[in-house]
């Protein structure tokens, strides 16, 4: 069955749709022999399609792989970096770096830690990804001195950003601290991921953030009792129990499709 080029590579876990479209413009996937296009559409059980040099061979899907990273600090979160810094593939066990189309799902930036899902199932990406799922990241964070009520209520109830409005979020003050400079830990929630948001908003607001750590992605969590505790620096594999949540996450929004095939 035909469908477009940048589906197929995902849902054969070779990358992300966005990656994918990304090759296609710059003329790194071919059909037939044929430089592709975006809007192209194929059928893998009977057209030829390249990309960057390597067959699609629809005898040999891959096999998905589903894991969760506990981000250290001071990590760079992409595959390759031209600038030689340590990133994510690095820190994983050599059985993974060597895993065909693995990505993480989202960022986190390098001064920031925490959980973050990896995976080679590009459709599992798109549908975590793409804004209109609103799935929800848990987040501790540090920020400079003490957030006043009116600032607190600007956060939840959203700010402009790139001259559109944050979705509303959930912010709760869960300490406060003087050493060794007044601070405060937040407690928040987000429904959407946009580019350094916490430490954007938190700047617009006046506080700048001393550190960021993700506790959850949905039902994902780094410390639950079926998987125990992942320290820092390590990986598991999710379970089929995780990835039902997920899946059920999506499904409560109605438009999550299947993503355990």
């Amino acid at each position: 069955m035909e469908q477009r080029l940048q589906k197929i590579l995902s849902q054969w876990g070779i990358t992300s749709r966005r990656q994918a479209e990304e090759w296609i413009k710059a003329g790194r996937v071919r059909v037939n022999g044929q430089l592709a296009h975006l809007g192209d559409r194929a059928d893998p059980d009977r057209d030829r399609i390249e990309y960057n040099g390597k067959w699609l061979n629809p005898q040999y899907p891959p096999d998905r792989v589903y894991l969760l990273l506990h981000k250290p600090l001071g990590v760079i979160c992409t595959c390759h970096d031209p600038q030689g810094r340590v990133t994510i593939l690095d820190i994983l066990p050599k059985h993974y770096q060597e895993t065909p189309g693995l990505h993480p799902v989202g960022r986190l930036d390098a001064d920031s830690t925490g959980a973050l899902i990896l995976t080679n199932d590009g459709e599992l990406t798109f549908c975590l990804s793409h804004p209109r799922h609103h799935i929800p990241k848990t987040y501790h964070v540090w920020v400079e001195g003490s957030p006043s009520k009116s600032a607190l209520r600007q956060w939840r109830n959203g700010i402009p950003l790139d001259g559109q409005q944050t979705l509303n979020a959930q912010v709760n003050v869960l300490k406060k601290s003087d050493q060794p400079t007044p601070r405060t830990l937040l407690k928040i929630v987000l429904h959407e991921g946009r580019n350094r948001q916490i430490r954007r908003i938190a700047q617009y607001l006046g506080y700048s953030v001393l550190a960021l750590h993700r506790l959850a992605i949905g039902p994902i969590q780094l410390s639950c009792k079926r998987q125990g505790k992942l320290d820092v620096g390590q990986v598991r594999v999710l379970s089929n129990h995780e990835l039902n949540q997920l899946e059920q996450t999506g499904h409560s929004k109605g438009e999550f499709p299947p993503i355990i095939g």
